[in-house]
């Protein structure tokens, strides 16, 4: 079977994370690929992609805090072409990922029971970002 691929726009209201798994499961029900991987990859280098906890919103906010600790947006950043989080948001995202590849099974991604894909924005404001979704298979 042929590959498919799909472009997701996923529309953020600045730092936190936004669960992305039914999006992309629809890409694999879609596909009609029954065995096989796929790969999420988000365009941006301000914004990045977790596989987390997705039963309990205090689990990704823990997250988030970690994150806010460990690379606070009032240090002293060179990078701040756009803002006082331009830098912090790259930082964030070289410390997390840009792609996830996830195994296809019975036309299903073989999530664990308390998995979820998310989209982690780094930014404070707002933004439009763009996730890729390839299947193979067959």
């Amino acid at each position: 079977m042929n590959p498919r691929s799909a472009t997701l726009q996923i529309r953020t209201n600045g730092k936190g994370t936004y669960e992305i798994t039914d999006q992309i499961e629809t890409v694999v029900a879609e596909s009609g690929i029954k065995t096989g991987t796929g790969t999420v990859f988000i365009q941006h280098t301000s914004a990045s992609l977790v596989i987390m906890e997705n039963a309990a919103p205090a689990a990704r906010r823990d997250l988030e805090k970690f994150f806010e600790r460990l690379v606070p947006d009032d240090a002293d950043y060179e990078h701040d072409d756009e803002g006082p989080d331009d830098s912090t948001s790259h930082i964030r995202m070289v410390l997390t990922r840009s792609s996830e590849v996830i195994p296809i099974a019975d036309g299903r991604l073989q999530l664990g029971a308390w998995q979820g894909i998310f989209l982690f924005e780094h930014r404070h404001s707002p933004h439009l970002r763009r996730v890729i979704v390839t299947v193979v298979g067959e």
